[in-house]
């Protein structure tokens, strides 16, 4: 099996914050905004909106109302520590940054070389408003 991911589901603490905020972030990752979906599975108590692009989907959903007060923790057992994106060059990842900034998130760590993951990996790492933190990355010498 070749290992390729096809989809992943994120849960937001907050679907009234966080799809304005995804709405935006996804165009600028390459997900075509005429194929977003979006529906409530009431059996399941959840509000799902799906950001669709070649090869790959990735949803944003609900807590359960029994999670609602939670707070995220990439730390915590089950949690997703962060997704990362990856970028063509460090000029594509310098205008994320600023697309980023544009659209108001919480950058975390700006545009740079991290050489604990690598001689040239060069990445901007931000967080989503509920607290999911996110990354755009290259490896791709200056």
């Amino acid at each position: 099996m070749k290992p390729v991911v096809d989809h992943l589901q994120l849960t937001v603490a907050d679907m009234a914050e966080a799809v304005p905020f995804y709405d935006r972030l996804m165009p600028l990752l390459g997900f075509d905004p005429a194929r977003r979906s979006e529906a409530t599975l009431e059996a399941h108590e959840m509000h799902v909106v799906e950001y669709i692009a070649d090869g790959i989907c990735v949803a944003i959903s609900s807590p359960r109302s029994a999670f609602a007060d939670e707070s995220v923790h990439r730390r915590k057992p089950g949690a997703l520590h962060h997704l990362a994106f990856r970028a063509a060059s460090r000029a594509e990842v310098d205008d994320f940054h600023a697309a980023l900034v544009a659209i108001g998130a919480d950058i975390v760590e700006p545009p740079r070389v991290y050489p604990q993951h690598g001689e040239h990996y060069y990445a901007v790492f931000f967080k989503d408003p509920g607290g999911v933190k996110l990354e755009v990355m290259c490896e791709a010498p200056a």
